[in-house]
Formats: structure tokens, C-alpha cells, sequence
């Protein structure tokens, strides 16, 4: 079983980090006032495991029934065939409509619903990026009408993937990457529970499996086993290496380049077609500067333009600042 699943919280105390965010859920959950909201930060920070700490707080045992989830990756990804093949849309899938239209009659359907011994249910948008202009409009009409008995969470990488319309109505949360204290003290602790010595894993690699995963718990759990079940010969170079390091690469030749449209293209291939939030990419573009590059205005330029993205600040505006000011400083 993945280390991810079975050590997953099921109560906010459980949450690593997240102070403010765990403060302000809690109390909607006592009070049973809850708004729609938007969460928004890297992958890895809490937010899927935020909205089910709360529905389990709001519904107790009948949580799964009051609360509909919808992958919007999944859905705008792979189209009808998503919906024709997935269990609990299959029955509501209409052949001969389009995509959209598709889309609106299964919202609808779930909002309809009336929630078990609740005054509300959840209806929640996994990867909400995903969502396209038009599902967007869609939704901004159906959370009119079902406002009273409906409450809408969107999960997304990027807060600025969601149009005003939505985001307007929304309570907006913002979940911070987590320290390296707080995801080492959460290591050590499913260390303990899986009875593994420090020997076994010693804390130099624990130290590296938190650089690499640069604030996101997940990634630095599946580190640990991996780890841990190849006895300690897993290549952690190898294990993150991935497509979007070449897109990394080839983004920086456009830098070089001096071609900003085409680095700007490629940094939003990162964000949409990868689903990278800012951070990431700046975290991709660190790897190549560090392996090809020896200028420390390059390292300045990211280590701001993280900074910013640290504090909410706008993922696009933010990234494609990076770039102008690359090729202005380091490439003019």
C-alpha cells in the first residue's frame, strides 16, 4: 500500500502545516456555515486532504455521500470516453451530446441531489485549472441556482486558472509550500510507525529527499518508501527525472535566445499541458541553471521570483517576469 494513502490525515489535527488555513476550516465546520471556496498552492501542500478533513468534520460517517468529486483533468482530458468508462458518470453519459453539454447535466445532477441529514452538500472540482472558459461560464450560473443547497470547492495549482466570475465567489485559500522541519518531523514520524531505523535511511538522504521535493509532503513520503523498499539503491536523480526537465531545457535555449514569446510558450506548456504550479517551474528551471549555467543573475532572478510566488503572488505574471528578466540581465 502506498505510504501516501495509509498515512493520509483524516482530521485537521492530523494536517502538517497549514496553521491558518486548519483555524478557518474548523471553525466553518463548528459552526456548519460554509462558503464556497477556492484552494489554491503547490501540489503536495494539503489542499484534497483540507476539503476532506472538512466534509468528515461536517458529515461525520455520511461524508462520501454528501460530498461529489469531479477530476477536471481527467473529464477535459480524455473527453467522452472518460465520462462513458467512469463508474459514477457512466449512467448520467449522453452519447450523442457534446462534451459541455455533458459536463453541465452531470453538475447539475449532483447539485440537485438532496444531502443526507445535511443542510448542504459539497460538490468539489479536483485540478479546477483544467476547467475550460466556457465550463467556467457554465458553473457561475448553476452555483447561482444552487446556492442555497450546494456549496462548491475548486482545487487548482494556479489561482489565476479560474476566471473572475468564480473566483469572485469564492473564499480564496492559499496553501504555502511546507518547511523542511515540518516534512522532516513528518518523515521521522512514518519512519517510526514502519519500524525503520535511522541506519536503514540515514538523515543525509532524508535532507535530500526534502530538497527534491521542495515543500511538497507527497512527493517527499514517496521518496522515503521508494527508498526504503529498494534497500537505499533508488537513484533519486533518476526517480524525478521527467519530460518537463527537457521542456526546462529547451525553454532556457529560447532565454539565450533572446525569444521571449517562445520562452513564454513554453512556460505555459509547463503550467497547462504538465500541470506545474509557478514554483515548480522555477524549480525546473533551477535544475538546468545549476547543471549548464554558472551565473549568479540567473540564480537571483529565481530565487525573487520564488519569493513571490511564496507569498500568492500572480504564477503567469510572475513567471513570465522571470524570463523578461533573465534575457535582460544575464542573455542582453
Amino acid at each position: 500500500m502506498l505510504w501516501i494513502e495509509k498515512y493520509r490525515p483524516r482530521r485537521f489535527e492530523e494536517m502538517a502545516g497549514q496553521a491558518e488555513v486548519k483555524t478557518h476550516l474548523s471553525s466553518f465546520s463548528s459552526e456548519g456555515s460554509v462558503p464556497h471556496m477556492l484552494f489554491f498552492g503547490p501540489h503536495g501542500t494539503g489542499k484534497s486532504v483540507a476539503m476532506e478533513c472538512l466534509a468528515r468534520r461536517l458529515y461525520g460517517d455520511s461524508w462520501t455521500e454528501n460530498t461529489s468529486i469531479i477530476d477536471t483533468a481527467l473529464l477535459f482530458g480524455q473527453g467522452k470516453s472518460y465520462l462513458e468508462n467512469e463508474e459514477k458518470f457512466s449512467h448520467l453519459y449522453q452519447k450523442s451530446e457534446s462534451l459541455i453539454v455533458n459536463f453541465k447535466h452531470i453538475v447539475k445532477w449532483y447539485a440537485s441531489m438532496r444531502p443526507l441529514n445535511a443542510p448542504f452538500k459539497i460538490i468539489v472540482f479536483e485540478n479546477a485549472g483544467a476547467l475550460t472558459f466556457e465550463a467556467q461560464q457554465a458553473l457561475r450560473r448553476i452555483m447561482e441556482r444552487y446556492s442555497t443547497t450546494c456549496r462548491f470547492i475548486f482545487i487548482s495549482t494556479n489561482q489565476s486558472t479560474i476566471i473572475p466570475a468564480i473566483s469572485s465567489r469564492c473564499l480564496p485559500f492559499f496553501f504555502a509550500p511546507l518547511s523542511s522541519e515540518l516534512i522532516l518531523e513528518r518523515l521521522g514520524r512514518i519512519m517510526v510507525q514502519e519500524g525503520i531505523t535511522d541506519a536503514s535511511v540515514p538523515h543525509e538522504e532524508r535532507e535530500i529527499f526534502i530538497q527534491a521535493a521542495q515543500g511538497d509532503l507527497r512527493r517527499a513520503i514517496t521518496y522515503l518508501q521508494l527508498f526504503h523498499e529498494q534497500a537505499g539503491k533508488t537513484d533519486l536523480a533518476e526517480m524525478s527525472l521527467s519530460e518537463t526537465g527537457s521542456v526546462a531545457g529547451s525553454l532556457f535555449i529560447a532565454l539565450e535566445s533572446r525569444d521571449l514569446r517562445r520562452a513564454m510558450h513554453l512556460g505555459e506548456t509547463l503550467m497547462i499541458e504538465y500541470g506545474l504550479s509557478g514554483r515548480e517551474v522555477v524549480e525546473e528551471l533551477r535544475a538546468v541553471a545549476r547543471r549548464e549555467y554558472n551565473h549568479p543573475g540567473i540564480a537571483l532572478a529565481l530565487a525573487d521570483t520564488d519569493a513571490c510566488l511564496g507569498h500568492a503572488g500572480n504564477e503567469y505574471i510572475q513567471v513570465n517576469a522571470l524570463f523578461a528578466r533573465i534575457i535582460t540581465e544575464v542573455f542582453a
